[in-house]
């Protein structure tokens, strides 16, 4: 389906993006993927993913909170495939406090990263996806793009404000053939969150099924949204069937955002 394109995933080395690498991969195509992480397993998985999906997979270490980094990143997935294609912008970190206690130097990465790294991919990548009359941009929001909780005012101001540059964009383009859009998780089932459990069984004192009952309050099917859903979704937002679907913010949330 997508053989001969070319995808660039940040914060692909584990979780949700690495899942939609994954996908993006399995469906033929090329990908950089980008993040943080140990070294030796990111190769193992570049390598994996290269062996299984007969397709060509990077690297790119940028730190997404540098404007100069993401310009290489982009520049070098530009050299080595012509173009970027489908552009996933994943990354992501979270900070919980009051807003009055709130870390000023964690308000500022959580902006420059969850939202200001957007700006660049997209600047980046849009005119050769306007040269080809094609184009595919997922941003990876959060029902925290429709809905607020407590303590994460950075988190849930970067991802309103994803859900409207999205929005944006999309009327900008719309002429072109590229299409851009959220997807926007509850919560997502990740090595991240099961190695917080235990954490989590201590400071509580709880069982495994009691913490992972809380998690989950706020969402009505009690299911943890995998990764591979997610991939599938960004996938058909990759598709033909989906060349309608633009400025969008998709759910996949469990009902967390219907209550």
């Amino acid at each position: 389906m997508l053989n001969g394109k070319a995808a660039v995933v940040t914060g692909s080395t584990s979780g949700i993006g690495l899942g939609i690498a994954r996908a993006l991969a399995g469906a033929g195509a090329n990908i950089v993927l980008n993040g943080f992480g140990d070294k030796a397993e990111i190769e193992a998985e570049r390598a994996r993913l290269e062996r299984e999906c007969k397709v060509k997979v990077l690297y790119s270490p940028a730190d997404l909170t540098k404007p100069a980094e993401i310009a290489d990143m982009m520049k070098m997935a530009a050299s080595a495939f012509d173009a970027v294609d489908i552009l996933v912008n994943n990354a992501g970190i979270q900070h919980v406090a009051p807003v009055e206690d709130f870390p000023v130097e964690k308000w500022d990465q959580i902006i420059a990263l969850n939202l200001s790294s957007t700006f660049h991919t997209v600047r980046a990548a849009i005119p050769a996806m306007k040269a080809r009359k094609w184009g595919r941009i997922i941003n990876i929001a959060s029902a925290h793009s429709l809905v607020a909780s407590p303590f994460k005012t950075a988190y849930v101001s970067a991802k309103h404000g994803l859900a409207g540059f999205t929005k944006v964009v999309a009327l900008e383009v719309a002429t072109f053939g590229i299409t851009i859009n959220c997807i926007s998780p509850g919560y997502v089932w990740t090595p991240l969150v099961e190695k917080q459990i235990p954490d989590q069984m201590k400071t509580r004192n709880m069982t495994r099924e009691q913490v992972i009952d809380v998690l989950l309050a706020a969402q009505p099917t009690k299911q943890f949204i995998t990764v591979d859903q997610i991939g599938a979704l960004a996938l058909y937002l990759c598709s033909d069937a989906a060349a309608p679907v633009t400025g969008a913010n998709i759910s996949i949330d469990g009902g967390f955002t219907a209550q």
